[in-house]
């Protein structure tokens, strides 16, 4: 992550055209440190005042108008996870710094801004892979409130729940990593993770887990003849029995075919 700035707080209005002479894998985050402003692009203008913030791809040159002072930072466009399409969607409307989660990441920035200058290399590392996490929550959010039509959230708390929604709807879809989950929710998979460090598991861990509950459940309902354990494992996502084997006795402390042996048993001295 790189800033730049556009100083008007004397008073004097101050700016001009700014080209960062990047590609598309490149975008900046202009936020209204202090003051009021205008920011100029080829798709439009924008009027900030303090706190707000806009972001846009750093392709073409842009002018910036600031009766105070606007910090630029210029990030990697993949570590937001953003399509082409999603960027024009986002890139319509300006981010308010005084509510949601709008206030909170203006507020981290605007600490990143002021005292970026200060911090030894490495802190300035993990603050701005944590400015990029806060980023893409906030993006992620505002593009699910685009979906639902629904009104904005004040913070990303309901995706942990819709995430593991989607997790139980397509938990026979073998390709399902957290990888294909980040992208679907539009977020980073490191954002991912993060939402989950404070659960009990994992996001391979909890996939893990619900495949092996359904495969447990199907095996388990007796009747005969009963499914194959290879053809009940492919059907809930495990690609190779041999894992599923490994995986099914360490959680429940027995192969899979013993399981269902035993439940069959039951079943017919039922």
């Amino acid at each position: 992550m790189e800033l730049f700035t556009v100083d008007g707080s004397d008073g004097r209005p101050a700016g001009g055209s700014c080209d960062i002479g990047r590609g598309a894998a490149e975008l900046v985050v202009a936020l209204q440190y202090r003051g009021s402003g205008t920011i100029s692009r080829g798709d439009g203008e924008v009027t900030l005042k303090a706190g707000d913030f806009v972001i846009f791809e750093a392709v073409r040159p842009f002018d910036v108008r600031s009766e105070g002072h606007v910090v630029c930072f210029v990030v990697p466009r993949h570590a937001l996870g953003l399509s082409s399409p999603e960027l024009r969607r986002l890139t319509r409307e300006t981010v308010r710094g005084d509510q949601g989660l709008g206030a909170l990441v203006s507020s981290f920035l605007s600490e990143l801004a002021a005292e970026g200058a200060h911090w030894a290399p490495e802190v300035g590392e993990r603050l701005a892979g944590k400015a990029m996490d806060l980023l893409a929550g906030l993006f992620a959010e505002r593009l699910t409130h685009h979906q639902d039509g629904g009104a904005e959230s004040d913070a990303p708390l309901a995706l942990p729940g819709r995430i593991k929604s989607f997790i139980t709807e397509n938990l026979a879809d073998p390709d399902l990593t957290p990888e294909s989950i980040a992208r679907a929710h539009h977020i980073s998979v490191r954002y991912l993770h993060k939402l989950f460090q404070d659960e009990e598991l994992t996001v391979g861990r909890l996939i893990q887990r619900r495949r092996l509950e359904k495969c447990r459940e199907e095996l388990g309902r007796g009747g005969r003849p009963g499914p194959g354990v290879s053809a009940v494992a492919q059907r809930w996502g495990f690609s190779h029995p041999t894992q599923f084997a490994r995986a099914f006795r360490a959680a429940y402390g027995m192969s899979p075919s013993t399981w269902q042996a035993r439940a069959h048993d039951a079943d017919a001295t039922g």
